[in-house]
């Protein structure tokens, strides 16, 4: 193990090099300070502590059901809900489901002896990955209950190489593995585990609370008026590219652009370029006049999950990129949705990519393709709505299943 735990060294002196530079590095090296005083300070040592790990924010929705169940089913525990990166704490670190909320530090043997001992958690929820070596062997030798939900694997992932071996000695700390699929349990299976359950993926059960709660945006109304509108959600430039030729191409439809960054030059590449005008949701107010304006640029967060509540197509950024952003917050609305080639490592995306709910798209003709017949045909259009809602419904109870494993 010592070459992992001198590459994790070599990766946070890496990170601190470059932190005055780059701000989220810079902002990955601030939140660790001090965390085992805060925690120290923050922790009720008699609580009786439920404790969930997720990597960044995606992971979060994933594991928010399970945090929002706990906390009407099983009031006696508090909850500590720790993140690995910074685009997930510094947005969710106010977060009210938790009682407490860290980021987590480095995987190094002290520093997990000393975080496990301040937080003394009865359970641990790891969301989809983040398998620390020696967090997860601490948990073992303590025997703390731990699990994983929403999990995927893959033959080619390090469990099932020839070098492997210390990451599959990892899963055995797992009382339960709860997984997204049937392949992913036939693979952990020749691997000679047993205690794996198919429950598959608790953002099903988040994005239909999303959808049953979803908040009414005067903005939006006002500026979709009596049109139909196309939204776009956590996109990058390429994916603008795109966007912008279809927008100026269909004058007669509304668009919502949601930028995974806030750039302020693609913000302003978007509005510029974009025929009939375009707002900003940040400078929109109750006297704002929208008429004939056709783009408004959502820059903001927390909203875009409401907003896909307002359209009739949806389209999900990041496909031209490391991979797509979440489908599932637009398919809950029944919306025909359309992204980017690199969409094969997402389930959901890939199934709703096979019912004909979703389509990915390599250029500009192929977008246009996918959108001028759903934008003509209404009887198309409503059969592909369905499809899309069908799926998401059918797909919930993931949490329910943890719960009445967990606590049973």
């Amino acid at each position: 193990m010592w070459f992992y735990d001198l590459g994790l060294m070599i990766y946070a002196w890496v990170v601190r090099l470059v932190s005055f530079r780059y701000p989220k590095a810079k902002l990955w090296v601030e939140g660790r300070k001090n965390w085992f005083r805060r925690m120290t300070e923050a922790i009720d040592p008699a609580a009786r502590i439920v404790w969930i790990h997720v990597a960044s924010l995606g992971e979060f929705e994933q594991g928010r059901p399970i945090i929002e169940q706990l906390r009407r089913t099983h009031p006696e525990y508090k909850i500590l809900l720790t993140f690995y990166s910074p685009s997930g704490y510094e947005i969710r670190k106010n977060y009210e489901g938790a009682d407490y909320i860290f980021y987590l530090p480095l995987d190094t043997p002290r520093n997990v002896r000393r975080f496990l001992d301040v937080a003394h958690p009865e359970i641990a929820v790891f969301v989809k990955y983040e398998f620390w070596l020696n967090l997860l062997r601490e948990l073992r030798r303590r025997r703390v209950r731990t699990f994983i939900i929403s999990a995927i694997f893959r033959r080619n992932s390090v469990f099932f190489k020839w070098y492997g071996g210390w990451w599959r000695q990892a899963l055995e700390t797992f009382e339960v593995l709860f997984v997204q699929n049937e392949e992913s349990k036939k693979l952990l299976g020749e691997l000679g585990f047993d205690n794996v359950t198919v429950a598959g993926d608790t953002r099903f059960d988040r994005v239909a609370e999303i959808a049953a709660h979803t908040k009414r945006i005067d903005i939006v109304e006002q500026f979709r008026g009596d049109k139909r509108l196309f939204v776009a959600g956590s996109t990058w430039g390429p994916d603008e590219e795109l966007l912008i030729r279809l927008m100026n191409d269909n004058p007669d439809v509304k668009f919502v652009v949601a930028p995974h960054e806030m750039d302020e030059s693609r913000i302003e590449r978007l509005m510029s370029e974009t025929e009939g005008g375009a707002l900003r949701f940040t400078q929109c107010s109750p006297r704002t006049a929208y008429g004939s304006r056709r783009l408004l640029v959502l820059d903001t967060v927390g909203m875009l999950s409401s907003v896909y509540g307002y359209a009739t197509w949806g389209y999900i950024g990041g496909g031209f990129g490391v991979g797509i952003h979440n489908t599932l917050e637009a398919a809950t609305f029944g919306l025909p949705i359309a992204f980017g080639p690199n969409y094969l490592k997402f389930k959901e995306a890939c199934d709703l990519v096979t019912l004909g709910a979703a389509r990915p798209v390599a250029d500009y003709e192929a977008l246009k393709a996918w959108f001028v017949p759903l934008r003509d045909n209404e009887v198309f259009l409503q059969k592909t709505s369905r499809i899309a809602k069908d799926y998401t419904s059918r797909h919930q109870g993931a949490t329910d299943i943890f719960l009445k494993t967990v606590f049973h």
